[in-house]
């Protein structure tokens, strides 16, 4: 007998019972406890004076069809749950089935086992489902432990990061809160572990290591690059995307596009007027600063730093190509013009082998915006409230109108991010000039240090984060794990203001590593 169908009541609404008492028995002696009635009416009748968690309806009774009751019920229980039964195959009557919402669809004859499959998934499916999450986390949580001790190169964390990410995704689901616990428990030892490999890896790989990561001046080079050619092809950037919150997204997605996914290290300051303009320009940003001086000043303000993007993409894939090739831009901040932006894209893919680049702001200023508003951070109050509003805009955008569109017209997409955010709850104090640069995470000035030295990166040479040279005496100083940056004359009203708001610009898994997906529409 099943411990998960203990007391669960199925009505079964046949006028054959007599001759469904093998399948009767078989449920029963699985542990259900099973009502048999004729008709329709009685059916009714029935169901208004007791409560079953599933009802079986035979659609071909004298007196009132199958669908006839359903209806019925329905408006009584819009949420009963029910499986149709029927001698019919005819598609008509399988799709009225489905379109009045019948939870599965049986087919006589039917075998015991046929049944008893179809009432276990829809009454204990939920509950094994979340069984068997548990026990595949107990199974692996050793192993997870002992890949967080051995990480030492970027798969390494890149695979552990990401692993950890679908678990904290999957435990939730189920709600399994104790184990779920215990994943961010393991998250925060790898951010600890991750920061201090950083400070030691970054600066190396700005001065030329061999072994680095693709970087945010690496994509276009290797994902965008390969798919040139005679079609048009679409370049999206969503800008401060997390992992856990393309996870979510993704399976919108996949019912139009085959999905094959890659990341990216974001660069540092895990910031757009950084790392967006690493991904258009494919250069780091003391080469941007020196190739175009009159762009670039040490300010980290967003309006003026990112307003060249599309010039920078053509000439990326001027150097890349060896030709000019043709590229529209566009920056959606809001979906109030959609219909323009598409009409625009709809006009740009007449021309022949160019790109698309379109960046969506929406995740960026949401993420922002939830510092600011109470009510936005009581919506999105964690990361599983935030990738929910995330998957919600999402799946009536722009972007995902755009997407569907490039699908059914056979264009190839290529999506990324420049940077995540992460979910800060511990402030740290920083000692700095009025003239220091604004962001919580990152810090640039002179005469700049941080009270406790073990929760930043820092450095005073602007070539360890390949940024242009600053002031004598600058120096620079990057937040590692979940750290805000708090100054000592406004240290209550930083923390209140800022603790548990999503922030980028430092060192950690949910800034740095981010997906790159290559879409290949699905043959319509």
């Amino acid at each position: 007998m099943s411990e998960l169908a203990r007391g669960k009541r199925i009505l079964w609404v046949d006028d054959e019972v007599d001759l469904l008492r093998p399948h009767l028995l078989f449920l029963q002696a699985r542990g259900y406890h099973v009502d048999a009635i004729s008709n329709g009416d009685d059916a009714l009748a029935l169901l208004k004076d007791n409560a079953y968690d599933l009802v079986l309806l035979d659609e071909q009774m004298p007196g009132r069809r199958g669908l006839e009751v359903l209806e019925i019920l329905r408006r009584d229980d819009p949420y009963a749950r029910v499986v149709m039964v029927t001698k019919s195959e005819e598609d008509k009557t399988m799709t009225e089935a489905i379109g009045r919402r019948v939870d599965d669809y049986l087919v006589k004859p039917t075998s015991p086992r046929q049944v008893l499959s179809v009432v276990t998934r829809i009454l204990e499916g939920s509950a094994i489902r979340q069984q068997q999450v548990a026990q595949d986390f107990a199974a692996r949580f050793g192993r997870l432990s002992m890949k967080r001790l051995e990480a030492a190169t970027a798969d390494d964390f890149r695979d552990l990061y990401t692993e950890l990410t679908d678990w904290h995704i999957r435990l939730e689901r189920a709600g399994e809160q104790g184990l779920l616990d215990s994943v961010m428990a393991m998250m925060v030892d790898l951010r600890r572990d991750f920061g201090a490999w950083m400070v030691r890896e970054y600066p190396r790989w700005m001065h030329g290591a061999d072994d680095r990561p693709d970087l945010s001046v690496d994509v276009v080079k290797r994902h965008l690059l390969p798919l040139l050619g005679e079609e048009s092809v679409f370049f999206v950037v969503l800008d401060c995307m997390r992992l856990d919150q393309w996870r979510v997204m993704s399976p919108l997605l996949a019912r139009y596009f085959e999905i094959e996914e890659s990341y990216h290290y974001s660069i540092l300051p895990t910031a757009t007027p950084y790392a967006r303009n690493a991904i258009f320009s494919g250069q780091f940003v003391d080469q941007i600063a020196r190739d175009r001086p009159r762009w670039w000043n040490q300010s980290d303000d967003e309006g003026s730093l990112n307003a060249f993007e599309d010039e920078l993409l053509e000439a990326q894939l001027r150097r890349l190509t060896g030709q000019d090739v043709p590229v529209h831009y566009e920056k959606i901040f809001t979906d109030r013009d959609a219909e323009a932006v598409r009409a625009r894209v709809r006009q740009a893919l007449r021309r022949k082998g160019g790109v698309v680049a379109m960046v969506f702001n929406f995740v960026d200023l949401m993420t922002h915006g939830r510092s600011e508003s109470p009510i936005l951070m009581e919506v999105a109050k964690d990361e599983g409230a935030l990738r929910d509003l995330t998957r919600s805009w999402f799946e009536r955008s722009t972007a995902f109108q755009v997407l569907r569109e490039a699908a059914a017209g056979g264009y190839k997409v290529v999506l990324t991010t420049d940077h995540g955010s992460i979910l800060c709850q511990h402030p740290t104090t920083v000692f700095a000039r009025r003239d220091a640069t604004s962001n919580l995470r990152y810090k640039f000035g002179v005469d700049l240090r941080a009270e406790q030295p073990a929760h930043a990166l820092t450095t005073k040479d602007e070539t360890d984060l390949r940024l242009p040279e600053g002031r004598l005496g600058t120096t620079y100083v990057l937040a590692l794990d979940d750290f805000f940056f708090v100054y000592p004359t406004k240290l209550r009203e930083y923390q209140a203001k800022y603790r548990n708001s999503f922030l980028h610009g430092g060192i950690s898994p949910e800034e740095m590593i981010v997906p790159v997906a290559t879409l290949t529409p699905r043959p319509r």
